[in-house]
């Protein structure tokens, strides 16, 4: 019963996706990411991620402000679903809109096993608050989009 209830769920935010979501979307929809196939609003066990790609079983969350009040429900659901087996790479909105191609950039490197991606953003890398954080092409390897020195560390 849980599992209809969870599918119907993911099937009305499919539908009602938010600006950021249609965004990244129209960039990882039809395999044009390294031929990689996503799926949107996909049931992972009781939980629904933003993006999924099952054969990577890798994970896109993107958070808005609400982030900051449900991040300890965040941290329980990301590390049930890393018990599945899966990786996830959680992004801030005006990280998607402003930064798209970096954004790409490092879910290709996750893909691709590249990088090993942290469940949680850092603090500074709330919305509006990027700074001066090292950027692919800037000369620093991206390697996890959310350690404690921007773009940059962790290294698998």
């Amino acid at each position: 019963m849980r599992n209809i209830i969870t599918q119907n769920r993911a099937r009305s935010l499919r539908n009602q996706a938010t600006d950021t979501e249609r965004h990244l979307w129209h960039s990882l929809r039809n395999r044009q990411l390294g031929g990689y196939r996503f799926r949107r609003q996909v049931p992972i066990g009781a939980y629904i991620a933003d993006f999924s790609c099952l054969e990577a079983k890798l994970i896109i969350e993107l958070d808005g402000g609400q982030h900051q009040e449900q991040a300890d429900y965040d941290a329980r659901r990301d590390r049930k679903m890393e018990t599945e087996g899966f990786r996830i790479l959680r992004f801030w909105d005006n990280q998607v809109f402003q930064e798209t191609q970096t954004v790409l950039e490092v879910i290709l490197r996750a893909l691709e096993g590249r990088i090993c991606p942290h469940p949680n953003p850092p603090p500074q890398a709330r919305e509006g608050a990027r700074g001066d954080a090292p950027r692919a092409g800037d000369g620093e390897e991206v390697i996890s989009p959310f350690t404690g020195k921007g773009w940059g560390e962790g290294a698998p």
